[in-house]
């Protein structure tokens, strides 16, 4: 399998597991608070990827730890916060198209922070991309009225930080594999992660004979090992055998899957959305055309 077949793969799956991530999330919420699925999940994601990759450690270089603690930090640690609490008011479907605005951050910072070029079809296909998300979110406003689009703010602040994750990665740790680095992160959020969980009130009221808690936790163990741990070594593997805008593209895929799910889940969705969804297709496809 050449890099173009294998580019594509890894964004399919990756859109696959991400965008099952969301509903994984909001039914979680039904047993944890927001706070306590952010730590939970660094905390389980952490403990698998130490017990399988422990020496993946080994190939991290003292010069590499700085950019590993600011990836952790803008890719996982702030949006993991910021995403559980917008999906307490925002329908799940919606939370995921609102991160599609991921690609075009990545663009812009990418340019004026760490000096990639961009193409002027990647631009464009952006552009697209922007219009088929501005439709899903205002349509989702016009059938959800009763929710607090407030909240999008907290998916706009967590699209900048993986938007700058993504850059960092290709810039920074483009020696480094994709194991290595997920696994470095993870290592150093074990602690704030576990600090975080300590503060709430999980220790004092979890216990075995609590269905619906115990039905969340097996909702975050999958969220953790499939949708975050292997997930985000996939991730770093794909900015590394392309590029930090094809890579986040895949945000632009994940909506699709999440808005699946939601409608299984009894959540609203209109022609029109179904149409903006092709529009992002379209818009993927021009971000990722090699002419």
């Amino acid at each position: 399998m050449n890099k173009q077949q294998q580019k594509w793969l890894y964004l399919i799956l990756l859109s696959l597991v991400w965008g099952s991530s969301f509903i994984l999330m909001k039914k979680a919420l039904l047993g944890v608070t927001p706070i306590q699925l952010g730590a939970l999940r660094m905390l389980f994601t952490a403990i698998f990827l130490l017990s399988i990759a422990p020496r993946s450690l080994k190939k991290i270089q003292k010069k590499h730890y700085k950019y590993i603690f600011y990836t952790s930090l803008t890719g996982t640690f702030i949006p993991g916060f910021l995403f559980a609490f917008a999906i307490t008011t925002i329908d799940s479907s919606i939370v995921s198209i609102l991160n599609s605005l991921t690609p075009f951050f990545t663009l812009i910072f990418g340019a004026i922070l760490f000096g990639f070029a961009f193409k002027r079809n990647q631009l464009l296909g952006i552009l697209i991309g922007l219009v088929g998300t501005l439709i899903l979110i205002l349509k989702g406003a016009e059938l959800n009225p009763n929710q607090n689009y407030w909240y999008a703010v907290l998916i706009i602040i967590a699209s900048f930080g993986y938007a700058l994750n993504a850059n960092m990665v290709k810039k920074y740790l483009y020696d480094l594999n994709a194991l290595s680095i997920v696994t470095g992160n993870f290592l150093l959020l074990l602690v704030p992660a576990f600090i975080v969980l300590f503060f709430t009130d999980f220790f004092t009221t979890f216990h075995f004979q609590n269905k619906v808690l115990m039905q969340s936790l097996g909702y975050l163990v999958i969220l953790s090992v499939v949708g975050t741990g292997i997930a985000k070594t996939i991730y770093n593997k794909l900015v590394h055998i392309s590029d930090p805008v094809f890579s986040s593209s895949v945000t632009y895929l994940i909506p699709l899957v999440a808005i699946f799910w939601g409608l299984l889940d009894g959540e609203k969705l209109s022609l029109i959305q179904i149409f903006s969804g092709v529009i992002i297709l379209v818009g993927v496809y021009l971000v990722n055309k090699k002419k």
